[in-house]
């Protein structure tokens, strides 16, 4: 039976990096980031950019559902209200498909220390630290299996993920 991985949390809490890992642990799996689907200049977040990604993420998706080559497929996006979670399910074919739902979370010195480090480097926007501080609570409420990454390994949170 194939797995279906969507994992969110918010900016810096370690979706990418924990999911490229996970992929590499899984076998026959493969890895979507929902950021690949929305990569513009200028960045502009309205009615039809959003109708667009979801549009896209779902494509692929139903694509690596169908595919029998993959075993796992882990998907990964910012997914702070259950109502994207649900968007994304409704127009999945994940018959035949255990959906496991997750959310990263860590504390907020954490999360302020890794977009901080991020944001020297010039990896990510100044304005990145308010937006994610501002929806770590959200993810408290959603109905997803909460992993904290405070103060732990990548490694040792996949085998946490990978464990479900």
């Amino acid at each position: 039976m194939k797995q279906l991985f969507l994992i969110g949390g918010p900016m810096g809490v370690g979706k990418t990096t924990v999911c490229q890992q996970l992929k590499q642990k899984l076998p026959g799996s493969v890895f979507l980031d929902g950021d690949w689907c929305w990569d513009a200049n200028p960045f502009l977040v309205n009615e039809e950019t959003k109708a667009m990604v979801l549009d896209n993420i779902c494509h692929l998706l139903n694509n690596f559902l169908r595919c029998t080559a993959y075993k796992t497929v882990i998907f990964c996006w910012v997914m702070h209200e259950q109502s994207i979670i649900d968007a994304i399910l409704s127009r999945l074919d994940t018959g035949g498909c255990t959906v496991k739902c997750v959310s990263l979370t860590a504390d907020e010195a954490s999360l302020r220390d890794r977009l901080t480090a991020d944001i020297a480097k010039g990896l990510r926007t100044p304005d990145a630290l308010g937006r994610s501080l501002g929806r770590l609570p959200l993810y408290g409420s959603l109905s997803a299996v909460k992993v904290d990454t405070t103060g732990r390994s990548v490694e040792a949170v996949c085998r946490e993920i990978a464990c479900l």
